[in-house]
């Protein structure tokens, strides 16, 4: 595991760290939670070549990082948080994944350009203080004809869609109380599908695809080959 420190840091949510990002972690380990996160990994990565690179921005406590390196991909990832490194690194070694965990800042990322085939980013780019800084990282180190995928939050969640979310995590009462508190909290910084559209169109990527389900919105954005 590597971890690279990045001088400058651009993020306006909570703080993950030390007891908070434990927590997390420990709410996002629920069997229902890892069994979703293996199908995610096999959605996300089902058009890659075997030797295809993915970048996750964001990676928490790098569950979805743990299920693409199984399926054999050369995986990374970027966050901003120390004890989330930390974190990942540990989840990979117990599953015995090789993955370069790196602790930096999606606006000024530490990877060459044209790097990687795929770049994910959940639950976290309406957190990012300079959302048009990160596009333009992700485009910067995506390969001519790669994608990315950001999934998270959508400002068009109602609150009968945070709790069927919530109510399908098997979280314990006060876990369940807690999350939902904090989904309603997070709801009033995420983008709304138009909003987001706009800010693609000012992007290097200048055009993406959205789709939404439930409490969230899925962005694929591609770098057409030149």
């Amino acid at each position: 595991m590597q971890a690279t420190a990045v001088s400058r840091w651009r993020f306006k949510g909570p703080e993950m760290e030390g007891v908070v990002a434990r927590w997390y972690a420990r709410i996002r380990n629920s069997g229902s939670q890892l069994e979703a996160y293996r199908k995610q990994a096999r959605d996300l990565t089902g058009g890659l070549g075997p030797k295809a690179t993915v970048l996750e921005v964001a990676f928490g406590p790098g569950y979805l990082a743990v299920e693409m390196a199984r399926l054999g991909f050369r995986v990374s990832g970027l966050d901003i948080s120390r004890s989330f490194v930390q974190i990942a690194g540990e989840n990979a070694q117990k599953a015995g994944m090789n993955i370069d965990f790196h602790q930096g800042d999606a606006a000024v990322m530490p990877f060459d350009a044209n790097s990687f085939d795929l770049v994910v980013c959940q639950a976290a780019f309406k957190n990012f203080a300079y959302p048009g800084s990160a596009l333009s990282e992700i485009h910067r180190v995506l390969r001519a004809g790669g994608t990315a995928v950001i999934q998270d939050m959508s400002s068009d969640a109602s609150h009968s869609d945070i709790e069927h979310e919530v109510k399908g995590m098997g979280l314990g009462p006060v876990s369940s109380f807690t999350t939902k508190a904090t989904l309603e909290m997070l709801k009033r910084r995420a983008y709304s599908p138009a909003l987001f559209e706009r800010l693609a169109s000012e992007s290097p990527f200048q055009t993406c695809a959205i789709t939404t389900e439930g409490i969230g919105l899925e962005v694929r954005l591609e770098k057409p080959v030149a």
